[in-house]
């Protein structure tokens, strides 16, 4: 199958995909911040650098896109149907990446909470914050 735009416009659409600041991400900080809670951005020194850093809490938040990092059984994620290898070799290393991050990160005493972007979609997103913030309180008390 054949891209529907050309080379240019393809290149011009991809370029405007951010891969921090996220909205997602904003509404994450800003429901952590609106609730007290203080953090970091996009810690280098940590593996994954991940999006949220809770260093009081000794916590990591990832807020993935779906589609970036293929979300299994989401209505989000679906594989090209141009370079469909390509992509799928794309983010299946994008999967085994995030993997490794969140393992190396456990070993290393860190809790690590990952929201995909459906799950901040309008309907959900209140119950799963909420969720959150009760977990994050709980890491707090012990």
């Amino acid at each position: 199958m054949v891209d529907v735009h050309d080379n240019l416009t393809r290149s011009y659409n991809m370029s405007r995909i951010r891969s921090t600041n996220t909205k997602p991400e904003i509404l994450v900080r800003k429901f952590l911040f609106a609730k007290g809670f203080r953090y970091k951005l996009h810690d280098r020194t940590l593996p994954g650098k991940p999006d949220i850093v809770l260093p009081k809490y000794k916590t990591v938040i990832f807020v993935n896109g779906c589609f970036w990092h293929g979300h299994r059984n989401c209505k989000y994620f679906v594989l090209p149907k141009t370079r469909t290898q390509w992509w799928f070799n794309k983010i299946t290393r994008n999967k085994e990446l995030d993997l490794r991050n969140i393992k190396e990160l456990k070993s290393k005493g860190w809790k690590v909470f990952t929201i995909f972007e459906c799950s901040l979609r309008k309907k959900l997103a209140d119950n799963i914050l909420m969720r959150l913030q009760k977990r994050i309180e709980i890491i707090g008390r012990n």
